[in-house]
């Protein structure tokens, strides 16, 4: 059996990973918060985790594997945008309107990650069906004296568990003196951290021994996990931006609500995602959602490509070189496949070097250097990149349609003769008006496009080079 090899955060080195039950592999993931489109950088994780639970699948069996990510879907932003609806006069109930939200922002985001390639993980808990099992761990906590009640907020008690602080490196002291932490009376410490508050009036809440309310975020992750996964279960990951406090106090609080467990064995995170070399956000004008790339025409595939060309631990940088080499990549790879019929999941097995590289601590990098080894091997290259996420179905038909309309025959198509007149008409106006720009513009889409452009006193002739790519042709009919 293949090994793998994977950077645990709890230990901070390369460990082999040694399942509890190799006969019930266990994973848990950090899920979205259900208020908005999910932004790139959400993206990474689902990808990095998607990654690692296909090669778990196939060294442990599909049968073996449970893969679990978590919507949240209680939470103040979901709460002010449907009473912002409501105050414009959506109708319905606040409650309906939370309901609402959460469902039409699960299934986008649902569509999103089925456009990168994503396989659905095995459950997907909404925090808002375990409230009963929030309610009952907490009120365990208060038994053991790990967590106390004061004005209707119930706290876990930090300085109880003794390895606070052991997965992010922090002495408590130190959080106390470098984090900005919410100072509030009914705090015994600064570190103690909420695990239910009370609701007003016009916000949802359920019932509890401590007054109608609603869990903290930390809470809801560590009774999900142990509903479905147990006491002890074998990953649990996330971005690195999780790793403190939410990581930290989920590993708090679940030890001392089932101290006889080991809650999650492995820590995996990955790091975090930059544009063109900057920290994504709104104010530098580089933020921008995954539907909105799917919308400019980028394909999921493109967006899940340059994502695996950097290793998760490493930062991610987003930049349109990467982007376009991506695109020529997978252009090249349909154009290479595109007549050839996928085999049967089945009958196929992953090329060994593949999984090799995957195995040592998810090495996507060198997992695409495998692919573009396997060019030479159409058919491998085919399942090989399919099993990894790539050319899918939808894809693949639209480079069918495009290539059977433009590659039909010999010689020059009458696409590309069109494109050559146009290029030319284009070029005799220039040179009158002395603007090259429209020339210029056309030009460059061709060469993206693969085709090859020459330009001469006898006119405009244009070729298909090697990466030519017939969809992106079509586009500029």
């Amino acid at each position: 059996m293949v090994t793998i090899r994977l950077t645990n955060s709890k230990t901070r080195r390369k460990e082999d990973f040694r399942p509890i039950d190799p006969l019930n592999v266990r994973m848990y993931v950090c899920g979205p918060t259900v208020y908005d489109r999910a932004h790139l950088g959400n993206a990474r994780p689902v990808i990095v985790f998607d990654v690692l639970n296909r090669l778990l699948r196939h060294v442990y069996g599909a049968d073996h594997v449970t893969y679990v990510r978590n919507f949240t879907d209680v939470d103040d932003k979901i709460n002010a945008e449907a009473l912002r609806r409501q105050k414009a006069g959506a109708p319905g109930t606040l409650e309906d309107l939370i309901h609402e939200r959460t469902e039409e922002t699960i299934a986008w985001y649902h569509a999103d990650m089925d456009a990168l390639g994503a396989l659905r993980p095995d459950f997907e808990p909404r925090a808002t069906d375990y409230i009963g099992q929030m309610v009952a761990m907490i009120a365990g906590l208060i038994a053991s004296g790990n967590a106390d009640e004061a004005r209707g907020h119930v706290l876990f008690r930090v300085r109880s568990y003794k390895d606070y602080g052991k997965l992010s490196g922090r002495s408590i002291d130190d959080m106390i003196a470098g984090a900005r932490v919410e100072v509030a009376p009914f705090k015994e410490d600064p570190m103690d951290f909420v695990l239910w508050k009370p609701s007003s009036g016009e916000e949802p809440g359920w019932d509890s021994p401590w007054g109608k309310g609603r869990p903290g975020w930390h809470i809801e992750c560590s009774a999900m996990a142990h509903e479905l996964l147990g006491d002890s279960f074998d990953i649990h990951g996330g971005g690195l931006d999780l790793q403190f406090p939410h990581h930290e106090n989920e590993i708090a609080q679940s030890a001392c609500a089932h101290p006889h467990g080991d809650f999650a064995r492995y820590w995996l995170h990955n790091e975090m995602l930059q544009v063109e070399g900057k920290k994504m956000s709104k104010s530098l004008g580089n933020f921008f959602t995954v539907r909105d790339l799917l919308e400019q025409g980028i394909p999921g595939e493109v967006i899940r490509f340059v994502f695996l060309m950097t290793h998760y631990r490493s930062p991610m940088d987003w930049t349109d070189a990467k982007r376009k080499e991506a695109d020529i990549t997978l252009a090249n790879w349909h154009r290479l496949t595109w007549e050839l019929v996928p085999t049967p999941s089945m009958q196929f097995s992953p090329d060994t070097k593949l999984i090799e590289a995957l195995a040592d601590d998810l090495n996507t990098h060198m997992a695409l250097v495998r692919l573009r080894a396997l060019q030479n091997d159409p058919q491998a290259l085919l399942d090989n990149a399919r099993w990894l996420g790539f050319l899918p179905d939808t894809e693949r038909e639209k480079f069918r349609i495009a290539w059977v309309k433009i590659s039909a025959g010999s010689g020059e198509t009458p696409e590309l003769a069109e494109m050559g007149q146009r290029l030319d008409n284009l070029w005799k106006q220039s040179k009158v008006s002395k603007d090259f720009s429209a020339v210029d513009t056309l030009k460059a889409a061709l060469i993206a496009a693969g085709v090859q452009v020459r330009m001469s006193k006898s006119g405009v002739e244009l070729v298909r080079g090697p990466d030519f790519d017939p969809a992106k042709l079509e586009a500029l009919q």
